[in-house]
């Protein structure tokens, strides 16, 4: 109990730094939207009561303190650009980007574990070079480059035309996999090198420990060895790496994947905030990214107590 309560206090400062960070950052660096309401040409009692309305005439502790108010009650307010609720655009938007990000953020994963066992079973040799050179590459090509590449060859009549190039008009699973085949693929390419380099440093660390070259001594496969000891004790990396990623890989790839397959979900709709300076939508999206990175933080600490027991 001593342990999940000062984790849990920990997870408590941290949400509130966080948050004061990013509403100190909007407030000061934001556009100010009373110009915008009104135009160039209001009163100075108009100015003033919007200002009023806007809340710009309180005080920066008070603007805070109602910002934490509203984002765990999720009273969000409404968008500056469309009227519409904030929390009806992230029911919206939230359930497209999970179904879209997912598949491609656990392949990803998956892949890069699959081939850095591979990789470290072969250690030094051809197939662990070419898949370390693969890894490298997929690291150094800009994801940019690898979203219109596959549009070229997949989705234009200047290759294969199979998929759309943009859109998200899904019905069912015919059609659900017709819109996320590129962009999982996209996504897939890009994260399996960065986890494959990840997951061969931690496999090849583990394969020179002792107990590996005890296992080794009494005759234990090399299919043994990777399954049973190096994965199993490589678990905590392994949480680590998916449990922190999540958050980035959903927010920052789905505002590059969303926008350039035009596809609705909340990283579109951030990049649209951001275009036209919609603050009530930017501080939903990053109050609610941060809380939720935090708590994704919190739920690994405990998984790892579940995985080690002697972790602190």
């Amino acid at each position: 109990m001593p342990w999940f309560l000062r984790k849990l206090s920990h997870g408590g400062l941290l949400i509130l730094g966080v948050t004061f960070i990013s509403f100190s950052l909007m407030v000061w660096f934001g556009p100010d939207q009373t110009y915008t309401l009104i135009g160039k040409n209001a009163t100075t009692e108009q100015i003033a009561e919007v200002r009023e309305q806007l809340g710009y005439n309180q005080s920066f502790v008070v603007r805070y303190g109602h910002y934490l108010a509203d984002l765990f009650t999720f009273n969000l307010g409404a968008s500056n650009s469309s009227g519409e609720s904030v929390n009806r655009i992230l029911q919206k938007t939230i359930p497209v980007t999970l179904a879209l990000m997912l598949p491609g953020f656990i392949l990803g994963n998956l892949l890069g574990i699959a081939l850095a066992l591979l990789a470290t079973g072969k250690k030094d040799q051809w197939t662990d070079r070419l898949i370390t050179g693969f890894s490298v590459t997929g690291m150094s090509i800009s994801f940019l480059v690898v979203i219109i590449f596959l549009q070229v060859l997949l989705c234009t009549p200047y290759g294969l035309n199979l998929f759309p190039v943009r859109g998200w008009q899904v019905s069912g699973l015919a059609s659900y996999l017709y819109y996320v085949t590129v962009p999982t693929l996209s996504l897939i390419f890009i994260t399996v090198g960065y986890n494959t380099r990840f997951f061969r440093a931690v496999f090849v660390e583990e394969a020179g420990k002792d107990h590996i070259r005890t296992a080794r001594a009494y005759g234990a496969s090399t299919m043994t060895i990777l399954w049973r000891h190096v994965l199993k004790n490589s678990l905590v990396p392994i949480i680590t790496r998916f449990m922190y990623t999540i958050p980035l890989v959903v927010i920052s790839g789905s505002l590059l994947i969303e926008s350039y397959f035009g596809i609705p979900g909340i990283g579109k709709a951030t990049f649209d905030a951001v275009t036209s300076g919609d603050q009530p939508v930017l501080k939903a999206v990053v109050g609610l990214t941060a809380v939720a990175f935090i708590v994704i933080q919190l739920f690994t600490d405990f998984i790892y107590k579940l995985v080690d027991p002697r972790i602190a």
